[in-house]
């Protein structure tokens, strides 16, 4: 097994969407970033405060988890996309191995953008208010907010990977991801908060601790998203089993 995952890595890797992602979501952060910082000392007068500010910094780096999910669904619907995949099957022994192995790597990868996103909205917390005339403030719910954020890409990676086995397809599951995250569930947020606290994606605001209104308290929120990961599972792995491959 560790043979195949090791195969399986090295064909995420291959090409260079495994830069790609991590570079277009630091690029989305840090302009989320100057946002929250370029307003600071016009929201600090009004009443905020830096630490306020820093903890909004923070927050920005959630995004990452978008591109963590992108990513695990690209490493698995590129075997189909290059009609690769029964090759792979056949290599790797069994459909099972081969949906465990990159499973494995779309989770591995998440935790790595987790570390990218933790790193880079720490040094953004530290340095971007000193290039707008605050002082940069931080305290332990700061470190929070970046521990959540970096839960947040490590679970987004075999997120990703599950939408992508269930879709088969780069382009539907590339789209399907995007417009979860930035469409529909922040859409059925504003229309109906109540029932939409459970879907994935606004589920996990709570675990990078978004100060949104009705959200779950957090234990809650670690509960539901593991829900919607259980049920991706037994969907994703029961259509892998069961229907053709190619």
């Amino acid at each position: 097994m560790r043979n195949l995952v090791a195969g399986e890595a090295r064909k995420a890797l291959t090409g260079h969407i495994w830069w790609y992602l991590p570079l277009a979501g630091a690029w989305l952060c840090l302009i989320s970033t100057f946002g929250y910082v370029s307003g600071g000392e016009k929201a600090i007068a009004s009443g905020s405060t830096a630490l306020a500010v820093g903890q909004d910094v923070a927050r920005a780096w959630m995004m990452m988890f978008l591109l963590a999910s992108v990513f695990g669904a690209v490493a698995v619907t590129r075997d189909y996309g290059s009609g690769t995949m029964t090759r792979s099957v056949l290599l790797a022994g069994s459909r099972t191995r081969l949906f465990s192995a990159k499973l494995i790597v779309a989770t591995a990868a998440g935790a790595l953008f987790g570390v990218l996103a933790a790193a880079l909205g720490t040094a953004s917390v530290y340095l971007a208010p000193g290039a707008f005339g605050f002082e940069a403030a931080v305290d332990g719910e700061t470190a929070l907010i970046l521990f959540g954020v970096f839960v947040c890409c490590t679970l987004a990676g075999p997120w990703g990977a599950l939408v992508g086995w269930i879709a088969r397809n780069q382009t539907v599951a590339v789209v399907t991801l995007l417009l979860l995250t930035l469409l529909v569930d922040p859409g059925l947020q504003r229309i109906v908060p109540e029932a939409a606290q459970y879907l994935l994606t606004i589920a996990m605001s709570s675990i990078y601790r978004d100060v949104k209104p009705d959200l779950l308290s957090l234990p809650m929120a670690y509960a539901v998203t593991a829900a919607w990961l259980t049920a991706a599972f037994f969907v994703a792995r029961r259509l892998v089993r069961t229907r053709d491959i190619a």
